[in-house]
């Protein structure tokens, strides 16, 4: 029987308690904070926030203003990778107090003594604070979909507050509140308008003659156009060409693209990209990681079991929450369904990455290229509502057996347990601490720094004023962080394949001024030579001539490219306009400008014809004039080609920093941007070969215990089987071995995103 009618019920929010529990949350995220950045989109949206600039389509520019603020914050000498992630957990857990307040609202109608209500609201808290894509993603500010979940946390509290008493002194101004929160939302992502249909739906059954009220509702779409103004400022910034400049909508058509993200070209909800079914199974995988995520892979049967419990929990709990509270129930029934099933069908991905290496991948299926649960956060945050509602059940029940009264709740008499019952039972809420322990070591960022790590020891690879070519996020967005966040190697020009095809990048790389090399802060095997300031950018072209390069350029016969004494063969393909792009740079810029060619490249090189002018040094691949030759810091690697053994051991042995901290973080819990670790582990290997050729066992032995730690820290092992090291040098080999691709970096760059 429904108590939802009674107007005796205590309604007061439990405010204090609520802000208690939100700053335990907000604690433990400082706790396991990350000190820098992360793979991903982290780097691209902590140096956009920094420069003020634009992150890709649309832009999130609530995001970057709120960033720039927490950015500039005077926090005791705080990085400011460290006060942008504070942000993330900042807002989440205000979050989780308003799922507090929103579960102890629910109980109202329900239990009786406040205290109960109080620790029901602090389960809901803290399983939905510590499932794993909540916390993973709430100490380290991969996207902007913290401050999403916060504006709808707060949006369902309000509309829940609102359902109480629809015709009361503040029910319009709430409403008023309501469409602003939703338009802000939307300038930040267009998450934040998923609470839209629930409060609509609330509306429709609470008071559906609000509708009628041509006023409140020219105010509602005058609120709510409001809270979308920071689209305003896009243009104005993007005119000034900041570093980062996604889209550059300068004009109108520019700017409705960018506001549609036509960039991604997102298919219609109609155009099944997978069976539904097979993405109900990707969020059921999502599903069962949030519980137990630290021996992900190792007791499958036990991830799928405590799944099941909290699925039923939440079940249990939604059910409970109609049965018993029907006015909350007609917004948070409604947001449940839009963030669940509703939310999968529009989203309409493809199978899950994981989804697919449980799959075997089988040719022919299409495959995110990386995990998308970070868009099911606001899901699984909210989720521990309903769990938390369905634990107090379960809670309830087993109290039952140890003692019941009955009571005075509002105007009924009911029967209840007896808080002494109450408290013999409370054994049964340790379920809602499991993931606190199981996520731990999964969800904490505490002390990782190798993303930044990785950026610095790539860009170091590079000669001064040398040209990176690069071809995913992994590769690209962390040197932006550590070029315009940290100041580090803004001399080298970041080229990403992916971004080239678009027109704005390679106007941005025509503008791009010519930053100075900064000898003192290089490493010391660049100093004591000059390196000549180059005049411009390496493409000697303007930006109308940029805009004239075609999006594609068919060979149907060999042709051959020449620059000085390089000449390539390029053989009959399609190119597209980044592959133009990079000729075109080697042709303006070769050799006087140094170019390379990041290791995560793969064969991006071998296509365009260059292999066998190659030279890897560090991470990179440089590209040399004439085809290297073997001699005695020049040796052949089998599945690598040449390799510059002097720079690379300097390198690793005096400024690679990453090696140690991948080590010392001690796991890599994100399959699909393994290949970075796995990037050292392989040049660790290769340099290993080359010393052993070179006769430095000791030197060689050394460097495969390296690659092995690496593999053992990040789950690598079975990638990665360790050569023997013979007590005696090897015969040196002679010639080029084709390389091996090694595409760790290839990530969503230039993939539909949404």
């Amino acid at each position: 029987m429904s108590r939802t009618n009674n107007t005796e019920l205590d309604y007061r929010p439990s405010y204090l308690a609520a802000v208690i529990a939100a700053a335990l949350v907000f604690a433990l995220y400082l706790v396991t904070l990350a000190p820098s950045t992360a793979m991903w989109d982290t780097s691209e949206y902590i140096a956009a926030a920094y420069v003020v600039g634009l992150p890709h389509p649309p832009g999130n520019p609530l995001f970057v203003l709120i960033g720039r603020v927490f950015a500039i914050l005077p926090l005791g000498g705080l990085s400011v990778a460290v006060k942008i992630n504070i942000l993330a957990a900042l807002t989440s857990a205000i979050a989780a107090g308003m799922w507090f307040l929103v579960a102890e609202r629910v109980l109202v109608s329900w239990l009786n003594e406040r205290w109960v209500r109080i620790a029901g609201g602090a389960l809901a808290t803290i399983i939905g604070a510590t499932a794993f894509t909540v916390w993973n993603q709430s100490v380290v500010n991969e996207k902007v979909y913290t401050v999403s979940l916060m504006g709808l946390a707060i949006i369902s509290w309000l509309t829940v507050r609102w359902c109480d008493d629809p015709e009361g002194p503040a029910a319009d101004r709430t409403l008023v509140l309501i469409a602003y929160l939703l338009g802000l939302g939307n300038a930040n992502h267009m998450m934040g308008l998923l609470a839209g249909p629930a409060v609509l739906v609330a509306v429709l059954i609470r008071r559906p003659d609000t509708l009628l009220r041509w006023k409140l509702l020219l105010a509602i779409v005058g609120a709510f156009l409001l809270g979308n103004t920071p689209f305003l400022t896009q243009p104005i910034r993007a005119s000034h060409y900041p570093p980062i400049n996604e889209g550059e909508p300068t004009t109108w058509s520019a700017f409705w693209y960018n506001f549609n993200r036509g960039q991604y070209g997102k298919p219609s909800v109609f155009d099944r990209q997978a069976p539904f079914t097979g993405q109900l199974g990707m969020y059921w995988l999502y599903f069962r990681w949030q519980w137990i995520r630290d021996m992900y892979g190792k007791y499958p049967g036990l991830q799928a079991a405590l799944g099941a419990v909290f699925m039923l929990l939440g079940l249990g709990g939604g059910w409970v929450h109609w049965k018993r509270d029907r006015r909350s129930f007609a917004y948070f029934g409604t947001f449940m369904l839009t963030l669940t099933l509703l939310l999968i069908y529009y989203l309409n991905f493809k199978y899950g990455h994981s989804q697919c290496m449980q799959m075997g991948n089988p040719p022919g299926i299409p495959c995110e290229v990386r995990d998308r649960d970070y868009f099911f956060i606001v899901s699984f945050s909210a989720w521990g509502v309903w769990a938390g509602l369905g634990l107090v059940y379960l809670w309830e029940a087993v109290a039952a057996l140890f003692g019941s009264e009955r009571v005075k709740l509002g105007r009924e008499m009911v029967t209840l347990p007896q808080r002494r019952s109450w408290i013999v039972s409370s054994w049964i809420l340790a379920i809602a601490f499991i993931p606190l322990f199981t996520n731990w070591k999964a969800a904490s960022r505490a002390g990782q720094t190798d993303t930044r790590d990785f950026a610095h020891d790539l860009l170091d690879s590079v000669e001064p004023y040398g040209v990176l070519i690069t071809v995913g996020d992994n590769d690209t967005f962390p040197l932006w962080y550590a070029q315009e966040v940290e100041g580090i190697r803004k001399d080298v020009v970041v080229a990403n394949t992916s971004l080239l095809n678009t027109d704005w990048y390679v106007r941005q790389l025509v503008r791009r001024p010519v930053y100075e090399y900064d000898a003192a802060k290089g490493p010391a095997i660049y100093r004591g030579k000059v390196w000549p300031k180059p005049s411009g950018s390496p493409l000697h072209m303007t930006t109308q001539q940029a805009d004239a390069i075609p999006q594609t350029y068919e060979i149907r016969e060999p042709q051959r490219f020449r620059k000085g004494t390089l000449e390539a063969t390029l053989k009959p393909q399609v190119l597209t306009k980044a592959d133009l792009v990079v000729l075109q740079m080697i042709h303006d810029a070769f050799p006087e400008r140094p170019i390379y060619f990041s290791r995560t490249a793969g064969s991006y090189p071998q296509d365009l014809g260059l292999g066998q002018y190659l030279l890897t040094q560090g991470l990179a691949r440089k590209l040399l004039p004439v085809p290297p030759t073997a001699g005695k810091d020049t040796i052949a690697v089998p599945g690598e080609g040449y390799l510059d053994v002097q720079r690379t051991a300097w390198l690793w042995d005096h400024d690679f920093e990453a090696p140690a901290s991948l080590i010392r973080r001690g796991s890599w819990v994100d399959n699909a941007s393994v290949g970075i670790p796995y990037l050292y582990i392989a040049s660790a290997a290769s340099l290993a070969e080359a010393e052993q050729q070179r006769g430095n066992v000791q030197e060689a032995t050394r460097l495969i215990t390296t690659a092995s730690g690496i593999a053992k820290a990040t789950g690598l092992e079975g990638l990665f089987s360790p050569p023997p090291i013979p007590t005696q040098p090897a015969v040196p080999l002679r010639g080029d071995s084709p390389a091996v691709p090694l595409e760790s970096g290839k990530g969503e760059t230039g993939a539909p995103r949404r």
